[in-house]
């Protein structure tokens, strides 16, 4: 399914995982970004997600680094 990633939970269990979604601070930035890297998935079979911030300068950098982990992911759908 192709669309904006909303929402990331990482984990075997929901409960105790680590959730990450847009517009999430940190530290003096926000998450702005979740993004399934495609090419990955097809030369290796495995998932690999990038979580991107964005800080108040209009910087953008890659942050985290999500590869081959249990992962619910939640799209941002608009009706």
């Amino acid at each position: 399914m192709d669309g904006l990633i909303r929402k990331i939970v990482i984990g075997r269990d929901p409960k105790n995982a680590l959730a990450y979604f847009v517009g999430m601070a940190a530290g003096t930035a926000q998450v702005s970004v979740i993004q399934l890297d495609e090419e990955f998935v097809f030369r290796t079979g495995k998932t690999r997600y990038y979580i991107f911030l964005q800080y108040p300068d209009g910087s953008q950098v890659l942050w985290k680094t999500v590869d081959d982990m249990p992962c619910i992911v939640e799209y941002d759908l608009n009706f």
